[in-house]
């Protein structure tokens, strides 16, 4: 029989948009060219999946991997090679770098940089600031760019826009829906006194929920105001939940892992500053309304916010210690985890990593199991019960706050654009991620 096919992953159960059912999947030039029952002489090569779930690509659409200038603790390929290893097909990596990306040459030379150095596909956001408002509206359609990030309270970097005529000038400028890390500055700045030395307690209490609220508030008035799109980053409490379903037609949400498993105040007297987060970590009252954002629809993705910080800098004493854990190749596992025990259907899972964040962001050609689209796979064993340590965390910082933790459901291999690039906890291929692609900044 006439090979026909680069690919052929055969008797997996395929989770797409129609359910799940086995089936086989067959892969020419990168894409997906066909879904049904194929002989294995049809291909180069064929994979056996029988007993694992073939998902859609899972796509992290918030991570830090610090290049260029904090190399120390991560870069691109580091970052990548994390990803790839915790079933991650593509990311969304962030501007708060040194220098900052929010100029023409530093996107650009991001891009280069991570041009098959990185192991996964890749979007860079650009950052937005008040100097380079009149440069938005060119910066944002640069192939690559998965749009605008603003914080409009403090993290880690030096990026912040906290007043609302900045913000205007920002949203007046802009025409794709814009990223945002929402605290309220001021209130952040009238609160430090709360802080309490060597007591990582006290974090979600200086950075309290209000001031979360407060922030989400002021960007639901302003986003209407100019008639704009808003995707509101690592909703942490559960205020914002209850005001953000009411205003789903100018904002969409992400939740992120941490904020689904770990509470305070038991996460902090655990696990000390390695769950020190913006914005924080808080008590199981507001976990437990994140998961009703995710039970009715309110979240729509999912981030990790991968933000690496080596051991050496987290050890510091409260609060001189740095905001940020790692997460990228925790994602799946602890995700799946929850799917296993029940909090959220496997369906729902790739429909917050893969379907949302391709028709929240316009992606081209990702997001679904379909005939023409990037053959971008993760495959799960959804019975398999691993524990998760520091020895198998790919980040240059080397812990995850999940050190320890036996979770039920693992990633087992990794395919971006029809390339096996990890099978089995192994990196199979060498790197060749490239931009992903976005309907708004396709360009002839």
């Amino acid at each position: 029989m006439t090979r026909t096919y680069d690919l052929i992953l055969k008797n997996g159960t395929v989770v797409n948009q129609d359910g799940a059912g086995v089936r086989d999947i067959a892969v020419a030039n990168g894409r997906i060219a066909a879904i049904g029952s194929f002989d294995a002489a049809q291909a180069g090569e064929t994979v056996d999946c029988t007993g694992l779930h073939i998902l859609p690509g899972v796509m992290d659409t918030q991570v830090h991997f610090r290049e260029p200038g904090l190399t120390h603790k991560e870069d691109l390929e580091t970052g990548s090679r994390a990803a790839v290893l915790g079933g991650v097909t593509a990311v969304f990596e962030m501007p708060n770098t040194n220098p900052l990306t929010v100029t023409e040459q530093a996107f650009t030379a991001k891009v280069a940089a991570g041009h098959h150095r990185m192991h996964c596909d890749f979007a860079f956001f650009i950052g937005g600031t008040r100097d380079n408002v009149d440069d938005l509206p060119e910066l944002e359609r640069a192939p690559g760019c998965a749009g605008v990030k603003v914080f409009i309270g403090s993290s880690t970097g030096s990026l912040l826009v906290e007043d609302d005529e900045s913000l205007r000038r920002i949203f007046k400028v802009i025409r794709r829906r814009a990223a945002f890390h929402a605290e309220d500055e001021y209130r952040l700045n009238d609160r430090k006194g709360l802080r309490i030395e060597g007591d990582a307690r006290s974090h979600p209490v200086w950075r309290d929920e209000i001031a979360a609220l407060q922030a989400t508030q002021r960007l639901v008035a302003l986003a209407r105001e100019a008639g704009k799109r808003i995707h509101v980053l690592h909703i942490s409490t559960k205020e914002e939940i209850l005001f953000l379903r009411d205003h789903k037609d100018v904002a969409s949400a992400e939740a992120t892992p941490h904020h689904l498993t770990l509470a305070a105040p038991e996460c902090y007297e655990r696990l000390g500053t390695l769950a020190q987060m913006n914005p924080p970590v808080r008590d199981a009252s507001h976990r437990d309304v994140i998961w009703y954002g995710i039970e009715q629809g309110i979240i729509d993705v999912l981030g990790s916010d991968h933000a690496p910080h080596t051991l050496e800098e987290k050890s510091k004493t409260y609060p001189a210690s740095p905001s940020g854990m790692t997460g990228v190749q925790t994602l799946v596992p602890i995700m799946l985890d929850h799917v296993n025990a029940g909090r959220l259907s496997l369906a729902r899972f790739v429909d917050l990593t893969s379907a949302g964040p391709a028709r929240l962001y316009n992606i081209a050609c990702k997001g679904r199991i379909a005939a023409g689209y990037d053959a971008d796979f993760t495959i799960v064993d959804l019975k398999r019960s691993e524990t998760i340590t520091n020895r198998w965390i790919a980040s240059r910082a080397g812990w995850t706050p999940y050190d320890g933790v036996r979770v039920t459901g693992w990633p087992v291999g990794t395919f971006v654009r029809g390339r096996r690039v990890m099978w089995e906890g192994e990196v199979t291929t060498p790197s060749q991620g490239e931009t992903v692609r976005f309907l708004e900044t396709l360009k002839p």
